[in-house]
């Protein structure tokens, strides 16, 4: 031990002093917890990043939903992805009985909002609520970590300084509350605008999540060109097939949609050809969407059905996870046919006339499989394509005459505008597939 002179001890008397007036001010803040006494913590070895759970490496074998933990259990996969706190509770308790690890979303108002951000009793009650409900979750055992807002956007200019005020002041509230959990935001795509911002007007955040659907093919090339400004650990919040967005259309702008086999065949392809899981960075994914959700149609990127039963998806992703093919197959779609055409062929329809449908498959159809159709307006039509519409538009069943076994009849609707016809097989062993073919009205 060096021993301090009476002059250097005298000349940091002061020095000491006020830092120890600064911890005073600042409210004796605990130093920080050591990693490796967390419960989750990202660590590196070997030039890797690695995500801790109770002391044990954890890769994110993820789904983005609420419901089917058991399924999704049973399929191989180990967390939960949500984005809002409504029934967190009950979420966290029934992951935890399924063994099912939950990223718990934080919604904060996108970062353009600015009127919100500047209402000083609307930001600290957001403040208190998260507050609360962090120190009511944080030692819950299904936690895994918190996603502190959803696609919010991280812009540059001096007009958003209200918005990184509150967004800091909730991430570092996390971080104080609950050292045991890391922080991380999701943000569209491999977005290099807000990873700038967030590395010059964020502290705080552990890693980064991306939502990213067509262009995960581009990823690794992204992540490469632009380590040498960030080279930190993500993870995949939100990842599947092409979006409505990002799809062919119909001459009227109807987004075609494949079929649930065919999608399954997407989803393992492009998880099989682009997902970067041997990048030292990559910390796991989560698949979209599972459970059942309308987004222009409600089959678009719903691995469930209403009632409950799983898709080919579903069976991708087991096989994924798991690298194991479940006993029974989902009904195997080929394409569905409205008076002998496809959605590519622009199908045109007078009002009131009668018409037929059929689906096709890859073999021959069992007695057991049970097929609906529906017919209903288009959603994107109906409520603006800016607008997102949470329900299935209703089903107009009474133009639905007499189907028979993979065909049916039906009357298209008096008023003119597009529409589009449904097939759900289901069979005995809980899964079923899905088809649809766009059509549109025209008045005479």
């Amino acid at each position: 031990m060096h021993r301090i002179t009476p002059y250097i001890q005298a000349q940091r008397l002061p020095v000491l002093a006020a830092a120890v007036l600064i911890l005073l001010l600042a409210g004796c803040s605990a130093p920080p917890v050591p990693l490796k006494e967390r419960k989750v913590y990202i660590g590196r070895q070997d030039g890797r990043y690695i995500l801790f759970r109770d002391k044990r490496p954890f890769i994110v074998k993820g789904a983005a939903g609420y419901d089917h933990l058991e399924a999704l259990h049973a399929a191989g996969g180990n967390t939960i992805r949500t984005w809002d706190t409504a029934g967190l509770g009950n979420l966290l308790d029934s992951a935890q009985a399924a063994g099912i690890a939950v990223i718990a979303g934080l919604s904060v108002p996108l970062s353009r909002s600015l009127e919100f951000y500047k209402d000083t009793a609307g930001v600290a009650a957001l403040y208190k609520s998260y507050h609360a409900l962090v120190n009511r979750y944080k030692h819950h055992p299904a936690l895994l970590m918190w996603c502190l807002g959803n696609e919010v956007d991280f812009p540059y200019k001096p007009r958003f300084r209200p918005f990184y005020k509150t967004y800091n002041r909730l991430l570092q509230m996390i971080h104080e509350q609950d050292p045991d959990h890391p922080v991380t935001t999701a943000l569209i795509n491999f977005d290099r605008r807000c990873l700038y911002n967030i590395r010059w007007k964020v502290k705080g955040l552990d890693l980064i999540s991306m939502n990213i659907f067509g262009e995960l093919h581009n990823l690794e090339r992204e992540l490469k060109n632009f380590s040498w400004f960030w080279d930190g650990p993500f993870l995949i919040s939100e990842w599947g097939i092409n979006g409505p967005w990002e799809t062919e259309a119909t001459a009227w702008g109807a987004p075609i949609e494949n079929t649930s086999n065919k999608k399954a065949e997407q989803y393992l392809q492009r998880y099989t050809d682009h997902m970067p899981v041997n990048n030292p960075r990559f910390l796991g994914a989560c698949v979209f969407y599972w459970g059942q959700k309308q987004e222009v149609t409600h089959t678009w990127f719903s691995l469930f059905a209403e009632n409950g039963a799983a898709s080919a998806v579903v069976q991708a992703m087991q096989l994924i996870w798991t690298g194991q093919q479940p006993t029974h197959r989902a009904p195997s779609l080929k394409y569905m046919l409205v008076e002998g055409k496809g959605a590519r062929d622009n199908i045109l329809l007078q009002p009131g006339a009668m018409h037929a449908a059929e689906i096709l498959f890859d073999e021959a159809i069992s007695d057991s499989l049970r097929i609906t159709w529906e017919i209903m307006p288009e959603d994107w039509y109906i409520r603006y394509r800016s607008d997102v519409n949470a329900r299935k538009p209703v089903v107009l069943n009474s133009l639905l005459l007499s189907p028979q076994g993979n065909k049916t009849g039906f009357r298209t609707p008096a008023k003119e505008g597009p529409y589009r016809i449904f097939a759900t097989v289901c069979d005995r062993y809980g899964n079923f597939a899905t088809a649809n073919t766009p059509f549109y009205v025209v008045a005479p």
